[in-house]
């Protein structure tokens, strides 16, 4: 079984691990396991939830399923946590606290990663086209602060400071 070294930047650091190349390997279990991170979760392990939404090169994917391979090698990682600081949040970080819009903060990840590159993409987007966008990834949320989501988006997008 060949080991395999995959090195990428996980939120602006350097990261390097030894693979099994006969043994999948998920991004997911890396960067809870080994790097440590609590943004990303676990959720459905089969991409369809979103809660381990991670950005790879500016791009959200599902890291459940993403493989850690020699594809992955010299590529970026962000994570939530990459954003911003407690001290100096992301503004999409911001206007999340502003709006109070998140509970229990399972599936953060997927909304505000997708929800960032969404209005980054999209400009003085409406609150209607950010659900659809948000919808049109079939992201889940169980503790129903969609509205306090959409509305930190919008403002996010807009520029509004409290």
């Amino acid at each position: 079984m060949p080991i395999v070294t995959v090195s990428f930047i996980v939120n602006g650091q350097p990261f390097s691990i030894d693979v099994d190349s006969a043994t999948p390997t998920t991004l997911l279990s890396v960067l809870i396991n080994d790097v440590q991170l609590n943004g990303p979760k676990f959720g459905c392990g089969l991409a369809q939830c979103g809660a381990c939404t991670v950005l790879l090169d500016g791009a959200p994917i599902r890291s459940c399923i993403r493989q850690v391979n020699a594809a992955l090698d010299g590529h970026e990682v962000t994570t939530i946590e990459g954003l911003g600081t407690k001290e100096n949040p992301h503004p999409i970080q911001q206007a999340f606290i502003d709006e109070q819009a998140a509970q229990c903060a399972f599936c953060i990840s997927g909304i505000m990663l997708y929800g960032k590159v969404f209005v980054d993409q999209n400009p003085g987007a409406t609150e209607e086209q950010i659900l659809a966008g948000l919808n049109a990834q079939q992201l889940l949320c169980r503790c129903y602060t969609h509205l306090r989501m959409v509305r930190a988006l919008y403002n996010y997008g807009q520029g509004v400071q409290p």
